[in-house]
């Protein structure tokens, strides 16, 4: 019985160990889970992860997954490769003409090499900025005002390269320096007002007065214009009554001409006839004496009477006796 009591005893505690084991077992599998899962990390896109191995730089994570091992390696610094885009406040600068104004700028910048990033200066952004201050007041005290004001591009030109070359030890690649606001003091800023209002007057008379010299001109063309379509209005028109007069002299000449043709036709056409009848000589003294009829009903004081005209004072005679032959003729 003492034995049995015993054997029960010993599989009890038997039991407890192997349930302690496995429980152990577990433990121990999920701090190793645990502690595998805190060590995975994802890089995610547009960024680097500088990791350390025992206090010294071992490398540099690109995007993707990657495992660090526990205790031993440190992520020391998470480095952005996108542009980045720094306002810095306004900064004093003096000019060479003894000007104090105050300027902003934007630096446009971009990580290239996270190492000398990490490594290469304490609190880049701030010796950025401090290292922009510097050049600007250097650029800047070689200009005057006027220029200052007039060469932005060139001060942005030269702060870009002076800047991109210092940064090349940090891992640091400049892209672009602008100078976003320049401000002048008070009192230059009311002259600059007043020369820009007196420009822009001194502009809008000029332009005013070339406005209206346009103005005259163009009137005095208008005029010159309507003077010469005037004048070739009144040329076409003394142009085609020329013409028309012209014209109408042309036709009464066709007409007299035509007329004239038609008597001298109507003359051939009855010496044409009178040929054709064979007249006697008596017919003939007839027409004679018609025509010396209508001699004499004109406007003429001379008369001139051809030599074949002698004869008719015979005829007239001849006629005379043949009048009174007929006249005792018909009394009988």
């Amino acid at each position: 019985m003492q034995y049995l009591l015993f054997a029960d005893d010993f599989d009890l505690e038997g039991g407890l160990a192997a349930l302690g084991g496995i429980f152990l077992l577990i433990v121990v599998v999920v701090v190793i889970a645990l502690l595998i899962a805190s060590n995975i990390r994802i890089v995610p896109q547009g960024s680097v992860y500088v990791v350390e191995r025992l206090g010294a730089y071992n490398s540099t994570w690109q995007t993707g997954l990657h495992v660090k091992i526990p205790f031993i390696d440190r992520i020391s610094k998470r480095v952005s490769i996108k542009e980045q885009v720094v306002d810095f406040d306004p900064q004093p600068v003096i000019t060479k003409d003894n000007v104090t104004m105050q300027i902003d700028t934007v630096v446009f910048f971009q990580v290239t090499d996270a190492k000398l990033f990490a490594y290469g200066v304490e609190r880049p952004i701030s010796a950025i900025e401090n290292l922009t201050a510097t050049t600007l007041r250097n650029i800047i005290g070689d200009l005057e005002l006027d220029q200052t004001l007039t060469s932005r591009d060139i001060i942005n030109s030269k702060i870009t390269a002076i800047l991109d070359n210092a940064t090349d030890k940090w891992g640091i690649k400049v892209n672009r320096v602008e100078l976003k606001n320049i401000f002048p003091p008070r009192e230059i800023q009311d002259a600059m007002e007043r020369q820009m209002k007196a420009e822009r007057e001194r502009r809008e008379s000029i332009l005013r007065a070339e406005g209206e010299k346009r103005s005259q001109v163009l009137v005095a063309e208008g005029e010159k214009e309507s003077s010469i379509l005037r004048a070739e209005g009144a040329k076409h028109s003394q142009i085609l009554k020329a013409e028309a007069e012209g014209q109408a002299l042309v036709r009464e000449a066709q007409g007299r001409a035509e007329a004239i043709m038609l008597v001298q036709r109507a003359t051939a056409d009855a010496i044409k006839l009178l040929n054709e009848s064979s007249p006697s000589e008596k017919v003939l003294m007839l027409k004679s004496f018609e025509s010396m009829e209508r001699i004499a009903d004109g406007k003429a004081t001379k008369l001139i009477i051809p030599s074949e005209m002698q004869a008719l004072g015979g005829l007239a005679a001849s006629l005379k006796e043949m009048v009174q032959a007929q006249s005792g003729d018909k009394s009988n």
